[in-house]
């Protein structure tokens, strides 16, 4: 039960600061072009993940890989964080954070038809349900409410958000073949895609920064993010007895998010992103239904 206390504390951080940085986002692409705040938070990312290799004595690992896991690091360093935060970014640029954050939640339920054809999973009906649900939450967010019109409130801001739940999805499921260390892992990826786009952002915006809140908070992003909440959730998954408690803490953070969204960014949310938030977590939870009854039978079974 200790374990289990630990795990939970490990998960409500991790959800707090999931919870900001929807917010964290729109503060620094205020002043900076999605490829530039990248740069940022990359280079910040990289930082604070080796810096928590060094102290927990696990920087060795780093050197300690194959010849085709530095070339699998590029790989996928290619696709997280070059492409998936710039498509990402992108959305968040375009989209009021109300709107693009919880359309990036549906990262998810992708996640599940995806592995139909690249993993061999069974594609239950529950899963087609809870895809029913969950896509008429992005259809009533999308259209700001007006769904019998279909009117977008901002098509390739749309397309940007969903296309970031694909790669998300994507990436991942490259990641259960991965062996590597997952920080050692996520830090190769994130060192060996620096560069690339360090380059395109040279050959594009440049890197005539803003200073103030913008540089500000995409330091944040990178540090908390892409850092710190990656390994307070790995703690989390690994101390769990019934990992279904603390994955289930993750309904919290886009409600939460909201909150922030409106005190600090001064958006006015509007009634639909309530509506289709409910309904994007709805399907989501009934996504995952099966998936915690069966843990729950096992752990009966122990």
């Amino acid at each position: 039960m200790a374990n289990q206390k630990q795990a939970m504390l490990y998960g409500l951080a991790t959800v707090l600061l999931w919870s900001t940085v929807a917010t964290a986002f729109k503060l620094s692409l205020q002043e900076l072009a999605p490829v530039q705040m990248l740069v940022v938070a990359c280079a910040s990312s990289v930082l604070v993940m080796g810096l928590i290799l060094v102290l927990q004595r696990r920087w060795h690992l780093v050197f300690s890989l194959s010849g085709r896991q530095y070339a699998q690091s590029f790989g996928m360093g290619l696709i997280n964080p070059c492409l998936y935060y710039f498509v990402l970014f992108g959305a968040f640029d375009r989209l009021p954070a109300q709107e693009a954050q919880p359309l990036n939640y549906t990262w998810a339920l992708v996640l599940a038809y995806l592995s139909v054809p690249f993993l061999g999973q069974r594609l239950r009906k529950l899963d087609i349900v809870a895809g029913l649900v969950c896509y008429a939450g992005v259809v009533v967010i999308a259209t700001r409410g007006a769904v019998t019109s279909l009117s977008l409130s901002d098509p390739f801001g749309v397309f940007l958000a969903i296309g970031s739940t694909v790669i998300w999805a994507s990436y991942w499921i490259i990641a259960t073949r991965d062996q590597r260390d997952p920080v050692v892992g996520l830090f190769l990826n994130f060192l060996f895609g620096l560069p690339v786009i360090v380059l395109i952002c040279g050959m594009t915006e440049g890197f005539g920064f803003a200073s103030g809140t913008s540089l500000a908070a995409a330091v944040y992003v990178g540090v908390f993010e892409m850092g710190i909440a990656f390994v307070l959730w790995s703690y989390a998954m690994k101390k769990a007895e019934n990992t279904s408690k603390v994955s289930n803490l993750i309904f919290i953070s886009p409600f939460l998010s909201l909150v922030f969204i409106h005190f600090i960014l001064g958006e006015q949310i509007l009634s639909s992103t309530y509506i289709g938030l409910v309904l994007i977590m709805a399907g989501l939870w009934l996504q995952q239904k099966k998936v915690r009854e069966r843990e729950e039978a096992l752990i009966g079974d122990v």
